[in-house]
């Protein structure tokens, strides 16, 4: 194939009637103020989406536009580029045809790139025009770190032999960053960003080490290693969070802060004395605090628009409930996120602080020196906070505070872990807070489980076996088989899974009249058949279920977490 010519993206934007002179005007002087990419302000400025921009070159150049979303591209043959190279190039090897590579590109006009790709290739090239966002995912599935890891591993492993190690000078010194287990470590951690893992566990065996990614709400593994080395990497964990060296028959928390691919990382780590060592998970929090919006959690438009209408009352209490991991602090961040002003003040109370958010004052409770959730909170109050966020309320006196404060011109944000939403305020009643003050103070309780998303570039229709069939019934009636069902069958986009990406599955009990009475009711019997009759037809079930009819996830998710609420 030839070598692409210069041309100018603006003018070929305007010629296709994608762009007016007007706004190729004001992108270009935000390109000179900024200095960036000029196809980069246009996307930004709202003026023109990427494909819009790819579908553009590609009938400028008459070349072909690959839709990177739905084309499986082999992990083997993209690699024959190197990951430097294709990063900065933008670049991806789709296809071995044989006598020429199949390249796709982002921007094909860059003639340097070309040249590069051409030489590094050493076969003639065939262009394409990809998206770049897609580009950089496809990226970051493919080059992974499990080789580098692997090699990491033994070369630790050779480093401690069969003799004696100073485990205290390990990992420090001069040259602490070229240490193996620092090497390996950075690697392990730059591998988990990239997959979007949620947490790493490190966990000695009797004969190996294994190290595994929480991706989605499900363990995969990423590599097995010599035992031997699991010491060295507690104990480097634990210099790294301040935690104790010498004490290894005792759990201990902590956490630190890193850098990967310049976005910084906070690290909660747990360790735990098992049979054959010490066993670490670390959760990984990115601060990206854009990113915390009510808009992007998936609830249902019409439960969205009443939640936020409550969360902007001046006063009450709204609780969000589920098991750990069902994404509570998320929403309840999002919530901070839209209620942050310079006329608000905002105070949580946390244990630990997950994410910081500008503006906003947190504070971390330390049980060690009794600064807990009942103190920190009496104190809050007098801090004359508009808006506080309670991290969990866990006993009697917490839940009490946070009640009274509801009551005396305060909003309370918190959770609680509860199956639903109707056996919250009961539960609250359990734990010692008076029903009086549950009745008046609480504004609304969302109960909340994440399912995961079918992945769009392998999805195909599905029939639903017998069993899903009958349980679907239970939802949907007779119209069970007038329905399109589908699944993933795995690909390269979805690491073979089928599945990509979560979202959250919501149901919301608001407190009215008769539901402020109920609970004031002696019995608590009374207050749950009233609240569900009132959540009828707005179950979590039933946006699993709707989920399902609109092929994002599968029937096996929607009955998976509906188990959790219903056992």
């Amino acid at each position: 194939m030839a070598r692409p010519e210069k041309i100018r993206l603006g003018e070929i934007l305007v010629q296709q009637g994608l762009l007016s002179a007007e706004q190729l005007n004001l992108a270009l002087q935000e390109q000179q103020r900024s200095g960036r990419k000029l196809g980069r302000v246009f996307v930004e400025s709202g003026f023109v989406t990427e494909a819009q921009i790819s579908q553009a070159l590609a009938r400028q150049l008459q070349i072909p536009f690959i839709d990177l979303k739905h084309f499986n591209a082999a992990p083997d043959t993209v690699r024959k580029l190197p990951e430097a190279q294709a990063r900065r190039f933008r670049a991806l090897v789709l296809e071995d045809r044989g006598d020429a590579f199949l390249v796709g590109m982002a921007d094909p006009t860059d003639l340097f790139a070309y040249d590069e790709i051409a030489r590094l290739l050493r076969k003639e090239i065939m262009l394409a025009v990809v998206s770049e966002s897609y580009v950089l995912q496809i990226i970051d599935r493919t080059y992974r770190r499990t080789e580098e890891i692997t090699n990491l591993v033994q070369e630790l492993g050779q480093d401690l032999g069969e003799g004696t190690i100073d485990f205290a000078q390990l990992g420090v010194g001069a040259n602490v960053e070229d240490a193996p287990v620092v090497r390996l470590l950075q690697t392990i951690f730059e591998d988990a960003v990239q997959v979007r893992a949620s947490d790493i566990h490190i966990e000695p065996q009797e004969s190996k080490l294994q190290i595994r990614f929480r991706i989605d709400g499900v363990l995969h593994l990423q590599t097995e290693a010599d035992s031997r080395i699991a010491t060295a990497l507690v104990l480097r964990l634990k210099l790294m969070s301040g935690l104790d060296i010498s004490e290894k028959r005792l759990p201990q928390d902590g956490r630190f802060a890193i850098k990967v691919r310049q976005q910084p990382v906070d690290v909660r780590i747990s360790s735990m004395p098992t049979q054959y060592g010490e066993s670490v998970v670390m959760r990984l929090l990115i601060q990206n605090a854009g990113e915390f919006s009510l808009d992007k959690l998936g609830m249902p438009p019409d439960m969205l628009a009443r939640f936020r209408t409550l969360i902007h009352r001046p006063s009450g209490m709204v609780l969000v409930t589920g098991p750990t991991g069902s994404g509570k602090t998320t929403t309840l961040y999002a919530a901070l996120s839209e209620l942050n002003s310079l006329s608000s003040k905002i105070l949580t109370v946390e244990d630990p602080v997950e994410y910081r958010l500008p503006g906003i004052n947190q504070v971390q409770v330390n049980e060690k020196i009794e600064l807990d959730f009942s103190r920190v909170l009496r104190s809050a109050l007098r801090q004359d906070p508009d808006i506080v966020l309670v991290g969990e309320m866990r006993d009697q006196e917490t839940a009490q505070i946070g009640l009274r404060a509801a009551m005396t011109g305060h909003l309370v944000l918190s959770t609680l872990h509860t199956n639903d939403a109707v056996s919250s305020p009961v539960r609250l009643i359990d734990m010692g807070a008076p029903r009086y003050m549950v009745a008046m103070s609480l504004l609304a309780v969302v109960a909340q489980r994440l399912v995961r998303l079918i992945c769009e570039s392998c999805s195909q229709p599905y029939s639903p076996q017998p069993f899903e069939r009958q349980w679907l019934k239970l939802e949907l009636g007779d119209s069970v088989d007038q329905q399109v069902y589908a699944r993933g069958q795995g690909c390269s986009h979805c690491n073979g899974t089928g599945y990509q990406g979560r979202v959250g599955v919501y149901e919301m009990l608001e407190m009215n009249l008769e539901l402020t009475e109920a609970a004031n009711h002696h019995d608590p019997n009374h207050f749950v058949k009233i609240a569900r009759q009132q959540m009828a037809g707005n179950t979590m079930r039933k946006h699993a279920v709707d989920l399902v009819l609109a092929k994002r996830t599968t029937v096996a998710e929607a009955m998976r977490i509906s188990n959790q609420f219903e056992e």
